[in-house]
């Protein structure tokens, strides 16, 4: 009887053991796709970044709050909103809008 019963301890401790390395794993493939998901979104900001800056005058001259009162004055006016509205629609293309 003592055999089955340290038969079975040992049983519950190996998977006991199995279920703690698969906790870490799981913590490490949390971890793992949290990292790849900031990546993507600090190289998207900069690919976006980049852009902006490639159609402002004297990028290293303005401020970064002129930047954004441009951008609000922008994207606050109607034919703005519809252009974009058409563009990411799929309706429209950046020519058609710049016409």
């Amino acid at each position: 009887m003592s055999e089955k019963l340290e038969k079975l301890n040992q049983e519950i401790e190996k998977t006991e053991k199995k279920l703690r390395w698969a906790e870490q794993e799981e913590k490490r493939l949390i971890h793992q796709a949290k990292t790849l998901t900031r990546k993507e979104r600090t190289h998207r900001l900069c690919t976006r970044a980049a852009m902006l800056e490639s159609y402002l005058p004297h990028p290293g001259a303005i401020t970064d709050e002129q930047v954004s009162l441009f951008l609000k004055l922008l994207f606050h006016k109607d034919s703005t909103r519809q252009l974009m509205e058409k563009v990411f629609a799929g309706t429209g293309t950046a020519k058609e809008g710049t016409e």
